[in-house]
């Protein structure tokens, strides 16, 4: 089961985070901005999308807390597209960066300007996304995202009756017919998501209790490219054209992101499902974008998983001023998150899964969301 989330003060996480382990900064120095006043410091955040709402409040949140700190920030958006993101890191490098704060569009695309980086002496944090093949990535902040891919089977399980909310067996005993979806190829964390949740359920899946109709059961083939909702529509359509021509329907899909989820739920409303004669499947998701909060309070989709990217900024927060400072963030894993190179010193935060009875408590009670967000599935 899925870790639960409890709130943590700002201050808390940075008592907890800035107990530095001592040693170097990136570079082999010891610290780009040891000495000098955060003022003079500017920290370059690169993240990949406006597209999701998701980055634009991690974009928002990283800046906010950077700029309270006291820090000069350079925060760019490559809407997706990687020689963009690249261009922008090149440009942070040669304006003088402090410390880069990268979420990576491709994790494997960066290594000529985080070699640039480590040349200057720039310290180089990976956000949320690890970054692959480079020697010159010194910390990574994220989620426990194994956990999210174990939360995301659970709330699949859960959704359809295979289990109650405590992880004991529930009413249904299947088998129940399911179809998997998974992140972009070119993201590290789908394979985590994705290994994360068939831990779940490939023993549902060679025991029979769970079914997959079309069977596509491999990353490969559940992927969707840079996560776009649009492609998985258009492979939920298909699926159903050659997999549910004979008038069956799927029980669940698993779907690891919000915005997959709505192209999900999108296809499965054109093809007559959400009637009483024709329910929707369980369908999961990620990231409590709130157009999918609205979705699952109108009952449309299941769950979510929620990240709070205040912790996350807060976290990157915390990395950030430990290599200004001279020193070394505290990691609290230095054995899972091998980049091909290394293994990345992490810090990881966990999940929690919403289902409709959690939206208030979860969502609303912390303040992430207002109860009038929630009711238009916007903010603002």
């Amino acid at each position: 089961m899925f870790t639960r989330m409890r709130t943590v003060a700002v201050g808390a996480l940075l008592v907890l985070g800035l107990a530095a382990c001592g040693g170097e900064g990136a570079g082999g120095g010891g610290g780009a901005g040891a000495g000098e006043a955060p003022g003079d410091l500017t920290v370059g955040v690169s993240m990949p999308t406006q597209t999701s709402e998701r980055w634009i409040a991690d974009g928002n949140a990283v800046r906010d807390q950077l700029t309270a700190a006291g820090y000069q920030v350079d925060l760019q958006y490559a809407n997706d597209d990687i020689p963009t993101q690249s261009q922008q890191i090149d440009q942070m490098v040669t304006s003088g960066a402090d410390l880069l704060l990268v979420a990576a569009i491709d994790g494997t695309a960066l290594s000529g300007q985080l070699q640039a980086a480590k040349d200057a002496g720039i310290p180089v944090v990976a956000y949320d996304r690890l970054i692959r093949e480079s020697p010159n990535v010194d910390f990574y902040v994220t989620f426990d995202n194994f956990q999210v891919g174990v939360a995301q089977a659970n709330a699949l399980l859960r959704g359809m009756g295979l289990q109650n909310a405590d992880g004991s067996p529930g009413p249904e005993r299947g088998p129940v017919v399911v179809e998997l979806f998974a992140g972009s190829l070119d993201d590290n964390n789908a394979f985590y998501f994705f290994d994360g949740a068939m831990s779940v359920l490939k023993p549902l899946i060679d025991d029979g209790t769970v079914r997959v109709k079309s069977g596509q059961t491999t990353i490969e083939q559940a992927a969707t490219l840079r996560w776009a909702q649009e492609t998985a529509q258009k492979r939920m359509e298909d699926l159903l054209t050659s997999s549910y021509n004979d008038g069956s329907s799927p029980d669940g899909v698993l779907s690891p992101y919000d915005g997959i989820s709505r192209g999900v739920l999108t296809a499965l409303q054109n093809a007559g499902f959400g009637t009483p004669a024709k329910p929707m499947p369980t369908v999961t998701g990620q990231d409590a974008e709130i157009a999918s909060v609205k979705l699952i309070d109108d009952g449309v989709q299941s769950s979510t998983v929620f990240k709070d990217t205040r912790q996350l900024a807060e976290q990157a927060v915390v990395a950030a001023k430990a290599f200004l400072d001279g020193g070394t963030p505290e990691a609290n894993d230095t054995t899972t998150y091998d980049n091909g190179v290394k293994v990345v010193p992490s810090y990881l935060l966990p999940v929690r899964t919403v289902f409709k009875a959690d939206i208030a408590p979860v969502l609303v009670d912390s303040g992430y969301y207002t109860a009038e967000d929630v009711a238009r599935g916007r903010q603002g």
